[in-house]
């Protein structure tokens, strides 16, 4: 039986080694889980008995960090522009991790989303995941009145996609085993956005980056578009938040 059920989190402001240990705990967990719960029914069924449909859990958090750096698996390290003086002056830190795709920034007034998701509660196609993330940033951004828009051959959520200014308002780079999903989504809402200077943005180096606060010309309220994104996700997604 499918788990559409989700227990959201919201963790605040937090720093990123102390969340990747988190989700590396409950992603561990769900992967473990998921192991036993198929031994238990490979055995029930070869006993001939009643085969029980079990599931596991799925999780969406939504955090902030303070300022960090993190490069992906098939990262440059020399799309890192600063040294380790550098990172000090900037308050930053950095961090290779686990995930796909290459360097990115997060920092305070930027929403990062960790679906820890068992794609077998919802669908096992990780395109189909990456674009579903994708089109809840794009419903939530229209909902401030900005066309969020896919960059083809890209990852991500981009204004004016087609054309010289394409900029980037959302970053994505995940991991996922036995279909158990973790890390996710780097939207810039009031993002400062001088830090994404210290970094080849994903290894493109011929691209903008941007924040809602930069193309409306104002802050906004964080906890609004939380809500608005959480709504988004759950509904794509067919989820029942816990």
């Amino acid at each position: 039986m499918k788990n559409k059920h989700v227990i959201f989190q919201d963790w605040g402001l937090i720093d990123y080694k102390e969340a990747w240990d988190r989700q590396e705990a409950l992603f561990a967990d769900t992967v473990n889980t998921k192991i036993a719960l198929r031994n238990l029914q490979t055995a029930a069924a070869g006993n001939d008995g009643p085969v029980e449909e079990l599931s596991t859990k799925n999780y969406l958090v939504f955090c902030e960090h303070p300022h960090v750096y993190t490069l992906g698996k098939s990262g440059k390290q020399e799309h890192l522009l600063l040294d380790e003086q550098g990172l000090k002056d900037k308050q930053a830190v950095y961090y290779p991790i686990n995930r796909g795709g290459d360097i990115t920034y997060h920092g305070p007034g930027q929403i990062v989303s960790y679906p820890i998701l068992d794609l077998d509660n919802f669908f096992t196609d990780i395109h189909l995941y990456l674009r579903t993330l994708e089109e809840a940033v794009i419903l939530t951004m229209a909902e401030y009145g900005l066309k969020g828009e896919r960059y083809p051959g890209y990852t991500g959520v981009w204004l004016d996609a087609d054309n010289d200014k394409a900029r980037k308002i959302c970053a994505m780079g995940v991991r996922c085993s036995r279909w158990v999903t973790m890390h996710g989504l780097a939207f810039n809402v009031n993002t400062d956005l001088d830090y994404f200077k210290n970094i080849v943005p994903c290894g493109i180096d011929d691209k903008a980056v941007t924040s809602m606060q930069y193309e409306l010309g104002q802050q906004v309220n964080i906890e609004e578009v939380k809500k608005i994104l959480k709504h988004h996700i759950s509904v794509l997604f067919g989820m029942e938040m816990i």
